[in-house]
């Protein structure tokens, strides 16, 4: 590209140029004129000096939108891939936690994991139910189910691994155990902690990322209900309530002081965007939020903290529940203010499934615009479903294409060190798409 083509009409280059030429000037002036007249007074010392910070901020501004114009110039027409792989430049992306369980957490993961390398997944370690429960119980291990999901959601792996790994047997006494789990468990009895045995499984499957349990410590949910009972157990609580037909107030950890580890307390400080969810409300979201230090980390950090909500209420958890409820009962675990953005489904459900849904006690969760806005939370809405097998599920692609939107616009084209991340990123939005 030669020089010539940056003065074309549109480059939109000559304009800044003539900014910073314009600020360099008005500095130069400035200093020289205080340095020939210093004898004339405080009052025109003060007023140089004002012209002097003028020249700096035009200069400053107009630099670092060239930089940015060069650059976009630059990889106008070249795959940016290649370009870094010409430059031998190492670029992961932007740094996304995600903090969450089950499958809603494992299916946003599969999208994340096309856009960016420094993905972090904190996952709850409540999990008392299914295999995960029985393994916890008679192995002494940290539950594996929702930990295997999200490696397996990073991993980079042929598909018949991935099947391998998600296999439940049907029959004799491994019926219904998943081979995942099995092979998690393997791995921590010949490893000193559950966290070494997560890092190696990780390393075997060639994980995008890193998963992380959020603590190391043997605890269980508890849930206290409007009618006064207290119930112990992750499984338990949606199946109870749902059968007593009652509602949960509140939920909390069997222990006190609950120690979260040290790699998750840095990467929630160290992340350019935090995103709690999608999934189950109170068994898999709160949960990580009850471990000491967790909610002070997400009030401290700088990252943008971003809140998934379901596209249907939960029976035994969340019925009836709006978008206001779901952040007020974060928020009560919590703190006020702890959200930035909400991304929320409000595509629409064909009738039939609806109406399965709500034979079940679930519905489409009402999005309540005037009561979240008043909680100072901006709302992203649009289309984030999917449907699977009769099922509505969060679609991971348009998901993780909107995270990623985010986090662009609101962190990385902010940040005049990090242009190329910033140009990284788009250049996946565009090629990627959604």
């Amino acid at each position: 590209m030669s020089a010539f083509s940056w003065m074309k009409p549109g480059a939109r280059i000559k304009r800044w140029i003539a900014l910073l030429s314009a600020g360099i000037a008005l500095i130069c002036f400035s200093i020289l004129f205080t340095i020939y007249n210093y004898n004339k007074g405080i009052p025109y010392i003060i007023a140089m000096s004002i012209l002097a910070f003028l020249g700096l901020a035009g200069t400053f501004a107009a630099f670092r939108l060239l930089v940015r114009n060069f650059a976009g110039k630059l990889m106008n027409g070249q795959d940016l891939s290649s370009l870094l792989h010409e430059k031998k430049i190492s670029v992961k992306g932007p740094k996304i936690v995600a903090i969450g369980g089950g499958t809603g957490l494992s299916t946003m993961l599969r999208g994340l994991k096309q856009y960016s390398s420094n993905l972090t997944a904190l996952v709850t370690v409540a999990d008392d139910g299914g295999g995960s429960g029985i393994l916890r119980e008679d192995l002494g291990m940290l539950p594996p189910g929702d930990i295997r999901n999200c490696i397996l959601a990073l991993a980079n792996t042929e598909p018949i691994m991935q099947k391998l790994l998600q296999y439940r047997f049907q029959d004799g006494m491994l019926k219904g155990q998943s081979f995942g789990n099995l092979f998690l468990a393997a791995m921590d009895g010949i490893s000193d902690s559950f966290e070494e045995a997560v890092k190696k499984m990780s390393d075997v499957l060639a994980v995008t990322g890193t998963v992380l349990p959020i603590t190391l410590e043997d605890v269980r949910l508890c849930a206290e209900t409007d009618n006064g009972n207290t119930i112990l157990g992750e499984f338990n609580i949606g199946h109870r309530c749902k059968n007593d037909k009652s509602r949960i107030n509140r939920v909390f950890l069997n222990q006190t002081k609950v120690k979260p580890l040290n790699e998750a307390i840095e990467a929630i400080m160290e992340a350019d965007i935090v995103v709690l969810g999608p999934g189950s409300l109170y068994t898999s979201i709160i949960p990580n939020l009850l471990v000491d230090g967790v909610c002070d980390a997400l009030g401290k950090t700088r990252a943008v903290i971003v809140y998934v909500c379901n596209v249907m209420t939960q029976p035994g958890e969340t019925e009836g529940y709006s978008l206001s409820d779901h952040i007020k009962a974060i928020e009560k675990h919590s703190h006020r203010g702890l959200i930035d953005y909400c991304i929320v489904n409000t595509s629409i459900i064909p009738e039939d499934m609806k109406e399965r849904y709500r034979k079940d006690g679930a519905e489409l969760v009402k999005v309540d615009f005037d009561i979240v806005k008043k909680m100072g939370i901006e709302i992203i809405t649009g289309d984030f479903k999917s449907i699977n097998n009769g099922y509505v599920r969060h679609n991971s692609k348009r998901l993780a294409k909107k995270i990623m939107e985010l986090v662009t616009e609101l962190v990385l084209a902010n940040d005049g060190d990090r242009i190329l991340d910033y140009y990284y990123a788009q250049n996946k939005i565009n090629k990627i798409g959604g």
